[in-house]
């Protein structure tokens, strides 16, 4: 008499099915997921927020201040002095928005700005005194760049 056996396991067709299926599955989650792209853009909203509270301090300034804009800004674009920087040379003075944090607690700082006294972000005036504001280091070959 013959015993009546099952066999017990999966064939080889059936785990590369399964691994195949796990490999594509894998590879879409991680599509999904794109770390640097995600945070990449997260930096590049922040940046966006920030140019615009500096815009929004500028222009709150010149209301308060008869229309003159802060005389430190000049018609070219000029990276700004961070608030409490050791020495603003060759950088814009916007201290006047900080000073008894009226307009600004301090100016805001670009998530990878490189230069010790400087925000990161550029600030300019056209010939009829309207204020342009830029992050250069925008990423992901973005322009941030408000003007009013």
């Amino acid at each position: 008499m013959r015993k009546n056996q099952k066999n017990k396991g999966f064939t080889l067709l059936e785990v590369l099915l399964v691994v195949a299926i796990i490999t594509i599955l894998a590879g879409i989650v991680i599509l999904a997921l794109n770390i640097g792209k995600q945070l990449s853009a997260t930096r590049n909203a922040e940046r966006m927020m920030e140019v615009n509270a500096i815009l929004n301090a500028t222009y709150q300034y010149s209301l308060d201040n008869d229309g003159n804009i802060p005389a430190t800004i000049t018609a070219t674009p000029t990276e700004i002095c961070k608030t409490g920087a050791t020495s603003c040379s060759g950088l814009i003075d916007l201290s006047v928005l900080t000073a008894n944090e009226e307009y600004l607690v301090s100016l805001p700082v670009d998530p990878r700005a490189t230069n010790v006294n400087g925000t990161g972000y550029t600030i300019a005036k056209t010939a009829y005194d309207r204020i342009i504001v830029a992050a250069p280091n925008a990423e992901r070959e973005t322009t941030i760049s408000v003007i009013r």
